[in-house]
Order: C-alpha cells, then sequence, then structure tokens
C-alpha cells in the first residue's frame, strides 16, 4: 500500500500546473535485474512513462539522475538503503527541484525514512498492479508533466534562427559544429559540438551514434545484424555504434509499445 506524501510535493505541483499532461521519463535504481524488468513490465502499460536509464547503485543512480534530470525515480532500497537516502539528500547540492521520487522494498522497514527524505510514495513487493496503477494516476494528476518546447533557437554571434523540432530528421557532427537536417532536405548549421544539443532536445531525439541524434519519430526500421536505423524519408540510413546500444534498445522498446507484432 502507498504512503501518502502530497504535501512534500505542492511546490513541483505549482510549479508545474501550468503545463498539460504529456510524458513522463523515469530512471531505476536496482541492482536486481528481476524486479527491475518486472518494474518495467508495470510501466509499459503507460504510454506516458519512458526508462531514461537503469542503474545498480546510488554512484550510478546520481550520476544517471544529473545526466538524463528523469521526471520520476525509482529506489529498491532491499539493499544499501542508507546509502540511497545519502544520495537523496547529495542530489540538493546539485539540482534546484528533486525528481518524484518512489521507494520499493519487501518491508515497511524503510517507510519512515523515505517520508523524512520526501518520497512520494512507498511501494511493497511483491508489485501490486492496482496500488501501482492508483500512485501512478494520482501521480499524474498532482504532478502533470512539463511540456517540452517545440521550438529550437541557432545563435550566431547577433543571428537567430529558429526551427521546429518536428522538422528534424536528425542531427550530425561536423568537427566542433552541429548539421540540422531537416525533413525538407535542407540543412541548418550551429556552431556548437554534437553533445551540446544532447540534452537539450526533446525526448523523442535520442543518440544513436558518436556523429547522430535522431528524431525517432522518423524511424521506421532498426537492423540490429548491419548496425542501421532507416528513416521514413527517402530510405535515409544512419548508423549506431556498440556504444548507444542501450539507446538502441530503450528506442525499440518505445517504438514497440503502439505497434502490432508479428513475432510468434
Amino acid at each position: 500500500m502507498g504512503i501518502n506524501l502530497v504535501a512534500m510535493y505542492l511546490t513541483i505541483i505549482n510549479l508545474h500546473s501550468n503545463y498539460s499532461a504529456l510524458e513522463y521519463t523515469y530512471t531505476i535504481l536496482d541492482s536486481d535485474a528481476t524486479s527491475n524488468l518486472q518494474l518495467q513490465h508495470y510501466l509499459g502499460e503507460y504510454g506516458d512513462f519512458t526508462c531514461a536509464a537503469l542503474a545498480k547503485d546510488s554512484t550510478e543512480g546520481i550520476n544517471s539522475i544529473l545526466k538524463f534530470s528523469p521526471d520520476v525515480v525509482f529506489i529498491n532500497l532491499n539493499e544499501n538503503a542508507q546509502e540511497y537516502f545519502h544520495m537523496v539528500m547529495e542530489l540538493h547540492q546539485y539540482v534546484s527541484i528533486l525528481p518524484i521520487i518512489i521507494g520499493i522494498s519487501k518491508s515497511k522497514n524503510y517507510a519512515y525514512d523515505a517520508i523524512k527524505n520526501g518520497f512520494f510514495d512507498y511501494w511493497l513487493m511483491p508489485y501490486n498492479e492496482f496500488d501501482i496503477r492508483k500512485s501512478l494516476l494520482r501521480l499524474k494528476k498532482q504532478v502533470p508533466a512539463k511540456a517540452e518546447p517545440d521550438t529550437l533557437c541557432l545563435k550566431s554571434y547577433s543571428d537567430f534562427q529558429y526551427i521546429e523540432t518536428n522538422d528534424i530528421l536528425y542531427l550530425q557532427a561536423d568537427n566542433n559544429a552541429t548539421e540540422f537536417v531537416m525533413k525538407d532536405g535542407t540543412v541548418n548549421n550551429a556552431f556548437k559540438t554534437l553533445k551540446t544539443f544532447e540534452n537539450q532536445l526533446p525526448k523523442n531525439f535520442v543518440r544513436i551514434h558518436q556523429s547522430y541524434i535522431v528524431n525517432t519519430d522518423y524511424i521506421s526500421r532498426i537492423s540490429y545484424g548491419k548496425s542501421i536505423c532507416t528513416l521514413k524519408h527517402n530510405k535515409m540510413q544512419l548508423p549506431f555504434s556498440k556504444s548507444y546500444r542501450s539507446n538502441i534498445d530503450g528506442l525499440k522498446q518505445i517504438l514497440s509499445k503502439n505497434t502490432i507484432s508479428s513475432l510468434n
């Protein structure tokens, strides 16, 4: 059964109240692969929850949170609970507003500490589908997801160029500059590295290669054998590398949510 901690989130609710509910990203901190997969399965039933990262301990966890800025963080407290509570306290040094944090455990032993550390909810294992559904619906009602801007400003000295993110097919690194390849075939240049834009673009943009960030809305095919993503426009093909394989796996999971599968 979840523990209601609404009062601790009034500030966050006020900050988000002017936005309509869209999509939430989440990070799971869990060294147990089985419970990790179970949680992803339950969250996968909600089309507006997308996995941003997975971490096995508090060190990986704080790095993932600072890197991806997820909306929700799920923490399995069965092992090293005090390390995770310390991690949450440390987060205050780096971010002004913490993500929504939900604790998970096989017992109620850490529930009091979770309340003290501002957790939104506390789930008991084994997972109860009904309790999870109620908790997530309450979360969506009280803390609507923030709408993302759909216009990007490329600035170069006194020149300001505004482009619609929905019109971007992909970004390609060009030494210390970045090319924005548009769906109409035009190319816009920005004199900043590809990494500069990696965490600034909407969540449908995913890094798949040292030289490429792709708009996942335009992907029509993923070939693991050839390590290639094919785009809907002109059947253009972009390579993906082993170092970004986890991003491709997450992308495949997202794209497969609302498809009719022919797999047996």
